[in-house]
């Protein structure tokens, strides 16, 4: 699996996980993430190998292709102070400094230097840093994230 956290080596501590897709794991669809047990992990520079009990061959794995891997809450790693799981910005309502309403965060691209925010809104798609230049608050009890555009920002 390709892992989406900066610490790959938390999953060699894990019983248990969850596999689905995005929409089911917030319960936006009529299906559940379904979980399973770890019977093996590990860690190397191509990624995480997980042998799970729900993917007993080949032909399961291949059939599991997309599928993203969840973990209970209570496992969850904590974070510093302004910093966000996934999960939690997809979807916030995106707004300027201003009050004007962009669009909502649908997507999360994890590139080498930082992240950047896919904002869809008005027919429009525009790419956000994920840097304190240009997000100014987020609010994931509002669902909604604050930012600073900049001349050319908007493409």
């Amino acid at each position: 699996m390709r892992p989406m956290t900066d610490d790959p080596a938390r999953f060699t501590k894990l019983k248990r996980v969850y596999l689905g897709r995005y929409d089911d794991a917030v319960q936006k669809s009529g299906t559940q993430a379904v979980e399973t047990t770890i019977d093996n992990v590990r860690v190397d520079a191509r990624g995480v190998r997980m042998r799970l009990a729900a993917i007993p061959d080949r032909t399961a794995a291949e059939r599991s292709v997309g599928l993203l891997l969840f973990v209970a809450d209570a496992d969850r790693l904590a974070l510093a102070d302004g910093q966000y799981f996934v999960h939690e910005l997809i979807g916030l309502t995106v707004k300027t400094v201003e009050g004007e309403t962009l669009g909502l965060l649908t997507e999360v691209l994890r590139m080498p230097a930082h992240d950047v925010y896919v904002v869809k809104g008005d027919g429009n798609e525009i790419m956000i840093p994920a840097v304190g230049a240009f997000i100014l608050a987020v609010d994931t009890s509002a669902r909604t994230m604050t930012l600073r555009l900049i001349d050319g920002m908007r493409g």
